[in-house]
């Protein structure tokens, strides 16, 4: 099933494209949010349950808040399927970029995706040391770096506390992963390092530049086995280019890597800034995509 908006942007089409349009002098950025992304009448909400608060030992010292979404349709008796999201506060909020406890409400009511509890995990903070002083943000370190790190914080700490109160899956196919910047490569990390357990990604603006070394993914993917991996980036002409790299050509050559490789993937390329606009106007539709196929109850 292709990409309802391959037509307009498609990796072959990204592949192609100049520097010349890699930069414009301007961009247009003006996405909006569609139908899918607000509330509709008939359609059962499920519940946002947090903040909660996580002090992690695989990222010694740190804190940090997650929510949990729950689906109307969430039986007990069912296990469902399970998506998690870096930047969770940004995520789980209802009037931000990408609303998605709201989307996932319409898109399950309809089986356009499974019955999916929402993970939403901010990235850890160590506390201040005095009581005027300020925490210090683990963002970077956490999603940046390569490694299983992150995979492990997940596999091993908050997700079997999750699923002591909740019925998930142990299908990988089952198992999903979203991400923003920073936040996109870190997706991507984690199914790349943990493919056993999470079968698919969603990269918006993904860093895939040297930060932390994630320039390096497009030569890894070409000289690496196939990994049974699905994948959705989305990236913008008017994204970032500083002392790191420049995040358009980074994403086209993680999209050509992929391509070359056999991945089942999308590169999903508009006139976009670094930021969630163009991300969370076809987030519907990513999702639908993502999810084609599996099974939904």
């Amino acid at each position: 099933m292709p990409f309802p908006l391959a037509a307009r942007f498609s990796g072959l089409l990204a592949a192609a494209l100049s520097l010349a349009v890699i930069t414009p002098a301007r961009s247009a950025d003006d996405y909006q949010l569609g139908p899918d992304s607000h509330p509709q009448e008939g359609v059962p909400k499920g519940e946002v349950k947090g903040p909660f608060v996580w002090k992690s030992t695989i990222f010694p010292d740190t804190e940090r808040q997650y929510w949990i979404y729950v689906p109307a349709q969430y039986d007990a008796a069912k296990p469902a399927a399970l998506m998690i999201f870096q930047d969770g506060g940004g995520m789980v909020n209802p009037k931000g970029q990408y609303r998605v406890p709201t989307v996932f409400d319409n898109l399950i009511h309809r089986k356009e995706m499974p019955v999916t509890i929402g993970l939403f995990i901010n990235p850890g903070e160590v506390p201040a040391a005095t009581p005027d002083g300020k925490p210090r943000r683990n963002r970077s370190f956490e999603y940046d770096s390569l490694g299983d790190q992150y995979s492990r914080f997940l596999l091993e700490e908050i997700i079997p506390a999750v699923r002591k109160d909740y019925a998930i899956t142990d299908d990988r196919e089952g198992w999903a992963i979203c991400g923003n910047s920073s936040g996109g490569i870190c997706a991507w990390t984690v199914a790349w390092e943990r493919p056993d357990k999470f079968s698919k990604v969603l990269s918006h603006i993904g860093s895939f530049v040297n930060i932390r070394g994630g320039h390096n993914y497009p030569a890894l993917i070409r000289k690496t086995e196939k990994k049974p991996i699905r994948v959705l980036l989305q990236d913008g002409s008017g994204d970032l280019d500083n002392l790191h790299g420049n995040w358009p050509l980074a994403n086209q050559q993680m999209a050509a890597a992929l391509k070359f490789m056999g991945y089942d993937y999308e590169f999903i390329y508009g006139d976009g800034g670094h930021n969630g606009k163009h991300g969370g106007s076809i987030l519907p539709d990513s999702l639908r995509w993502l999810w084609r196929g599996y099974p939904v109850n």
